[in-house]
């Protein structure tokens, strides 16, 4: 069975080897049909710590590393001040 695989934008980098990735998604409501957007948040592990606040980046699922890290980073997509 393939690894899923998230991209997203990094919203906190102050841990060390952990980066919190977070994805918005937006959903219709069955009934009244109104757009409901949800965001969803992943801790995942960064070895060298490459990304930084505001990168695109692309993680996979894993092993745990920890209670609630399951995600290892795959690739920085783009940078915050621009593309790599």
């Amino acid at each position: 069975m393939p690894k899923k695989i998230l991209s997203g934008t990094v919203v906190s980098d102050k841990m060390e080897k952990t980066g919190i990735i977070s994805i918005t998604t937006v959903k219709q409501h069955a009934l009244y049909g109104k757009n409901l957007k949800r965001t969803q948040r992943y801790k995942f592990h960064d070895e060298k710590n490459e990304s930084k606040l505001g990168d695109i980046v692309e993680i996979e699922e894993s092993r745990p590393y920890s209670k609630d890290k399951n995600w290892r980073l795959v690739r920085v997509i783009t940078k915050a001040g621009g593309s790599i």
